[in-house]
């Protein structure tokens, strides 16, 4: 596997961070070009996805130095290792699991954790999180990003759980510093029928509204 660090400088250029969940090898062939070409840097692959290894490795081969390739769903230490095995350059954890965050933290590997309350935002800093993800962040709105960067505005924070086209706007306005985003970008019915032309046209509005006033 290539030895090649997560790269900053890409996820800031389009800080969103596709989920693909349950997604098979053969359509991510397809996929994994649209959305590079797009212009979207950063994508994560879901340990509880079929192959998500086979993903994770075939992405890292191809891709490399163009894509950030990273594992969600990483909630052991066995989702762990596995994902580092196959290549992954961040790790994404639905829960804050301090011995994950440690040892991604000991290894030098970007550690997404997800919390709700402004108690789990501040542990998953402190525990050395590189961004935590606010989960789910439909839920608790745009506002909230706010209303936790006053106190908190050295928290890099990463809604993730309900954010599409027509909210992604006002959470960079309230203060994200990223965006996890799974189905509304990954989007099914697209996929399903396998129009990869149309997928990336789909891809390129999500880097559209993000570059605004960038």
């Amino acid at each position: 596997m290539i030895d090649q660090a997560f790269s900053w400088e890409l996820f800031n250029k389009v800080p969103v961070i596709g989920i693909v969940r349950n997604v098979h090898m053969e359509d991510m062939i397809e996929i994994l070009p649209a959305y590079q070409q797009a212009g979207l840097t950063t994508i994560e692959i879901t340990m509880n996805t079929p192959g998500a290894e086979e993903i994770i490795k075939y992405a890292r081969q191809k891709f490399g130095g163009m894509l950030n390739v990273g594992a969600g769903t990483v909630c052991t230490k066995g989702d762990l290792e596995k994902a580092l095995e196959a290549g992954a350059q961040f790790i994404v954890t639905p829960i804050i699991q301090k011995k994950i965050i440690r040892s991604c933290v000991k290894k030098g590997i970007p550690i997404f954790p997800g919390a709700f309350t402004p108690t789990e935002i501040y542990r998953a800093w402190s525990l050395g999180a590189s961004m935590v993800k606010i989960f789910p962040a439909r839920t608790l709105g745009s506002d909230y990003i706010k209303d936790v960067k006053a106190p908190l505005n050295e928290v890099k924070l990463l809604p993730t759980g309900g954010i599409d086209l027509d909210n992604i706007e006002s959470f960079k306005k309230a203060g994200a510093d990223g965006f996890g985003v799974g189905s509304p970008l990954l989007y099914k019915n697209l996929i399903k029928n396998k129009d990869w032309v149309g997928l990336q046209e789909h891809f390129k509005k999500f880097v559209d509204k993000v570059m605004v006033g960038s």
